[in-house]
C-alpha cells in the first residue's frame, strides 16, 4: 500500500518503522500504566521493556532465517539485505525469544515474573496490533490469491522490490486479520487484568487467544517461506499450538493472588 512514508532525496522513512515505534511507544505507556495500577516499579518496567523489544526484534528475525534456512544458506548476504532488515520477522520467535530473555530479567531483578507477565501482556497485544498496520503499509506477510469482498489488491512496485508484494492480485488481507486479533485481544486483556483471579492469568489469556487466532489466521497466509512441521502444518502453527498450551498450563496451576508491594515514595 504505503511502504514509504516519507522520501525526500537519499532519506527514506519506512511506514512499517513509524508503525512499529508507535506500537512499542503506546505499548510501553500501557504497560507502565496497568504496572502502577499493580504495585510495580515503572523504572524496571521501562529497563524490561527495552529488553523485550530488542529481544523480540532479533528473535522474530532469526525464526525468519531459521524458516526460510535453505534459502539463506544459498543466499547468505541476503541475511543483511535491506529486505531482510526492513521486514517484520515471525512475530511468534520474537515472543519466544522475548519471554525467555524477559524471564531472565525479571528473576536477576527480582521481580514477580507471573504478575510482571500480566502487565506486560495488554501492551504486547496493543504494539503488535500497530506493527501488523506497519505490514500492511510495507506489503509483507501477505495472504493467499482470494475473490471475497474484503480482498486487497496491492499495486505499488516498491513492496514488491522490498519484500516480494504480489502487484495486481486481490489477496485475504492477513495482516489486518491480525491487527483486529490483537487490538481485540488488548481490550479483552485490559479489562481481565482488574478482575484477575490468580496470578498468571492474564499472560496465560493473552497467550491461549494470540495462539489460537494465528493457528487459523496461517491458513490465509500466501508469504513464502511458512516451513512445514510433520507435513500438515506449518512452523509458526506449531509454535502457536506450544502458546496456547503454555497458556492452558498457567491457567491450570492458577498461582494464587498475592498482595501488589506498594511502590516507594517519589524522591
Amino acid at each position: 500500500m504505503f511502504p514509504r512514508l516519507l522520501h525526500f532525496g537519499n532519506f527514506n522513512l519506512p511506514t512499517y518503522g513509524v508503525m512499529a515505534a508507535l506500537g512499542l511507544i503506546f505499548g510501553l505507556m500501557l504497560i507502565i500504566k496497568v504496572g502502577r495500577e499493580q504495585g510495580l516499579d515503572p523504572d524496571k518496567l521501562w529497563n524490561l521493556g527495552i529488553v523485550a523489544i530488542l529481544s523480540g526484534v532479533l528473535g522474530s528475525k532469526l525464526l525468519m532465517i531459521l524458516v526460510d534456512f535453505s534459502y539463506y544458506t544459498e543466499h547468505p548476504g541476503e541475511i543483511f539485505a535491506l529486505s531482510t532488515l526492513q521486514a517484520g520477522g515471525v512475530w511468534s520467535g520474537g515472543l519466544l525469544l522475548a519471554l525467555v530473555m524477559c524471564i531472565w530479567y525479571m528473576r536477576r531483578n527480582q521481580m514477580p515474573v507471573l504478575r510482571t507477565c500480566d502487565v506486560f501482556a495488554p501492551g504486547l497485544a496493543l504494539g503488535h496490533a500497530f506493527g501488523r498496520i506497519g505490514c500492511f503499509a510495507a506489503g509483507c506477510c501477505w495472504g493467499r490469491e482470494t475473490h471475497v469482498p474484503w480482498a486487497v489488491t496491492f499495486r505499488n512496485p516498491l513492496a514488491a522490490e522490498i519484500v516480494g508484494t504480489p502487484l495486481g492480485i486481490p489477496l485475504h488481507p492477513t495482516q489486518l486479520y491480525e491487527f483486529v486479533l490483537e487490538l481485540l485481544n488488548c481490550i479483552f486483556l485490559a479489562w481481565l487484568i482488574r478482575r484477575k483471579k490468580f496470578e498468571g492469568e492474564i499472560i496465560g489469556a493473552y497467550l491461549m487467544i494470540y495462539g489460537v487466532g494465528r493457528y487459523f489466521i496461517e491458513f490465509f497466509r500466501g508469504d513464502p517461506g511458512r516451513g512445514q512441521l510433520f507435513g500438515f502444518m506449518t512452523d509458526t502453527q506449531g509454535i502457536a499450538m506450544l502458546l496456547v498450551i503454555g497458556g492452558g498450563l498457567l491457567w491450570l496451576r492458577r498461582v494464587p493472588l498475592s498482595p501488589p508491594a506498594k511502590l516507594a515514595s517519589a524522591r
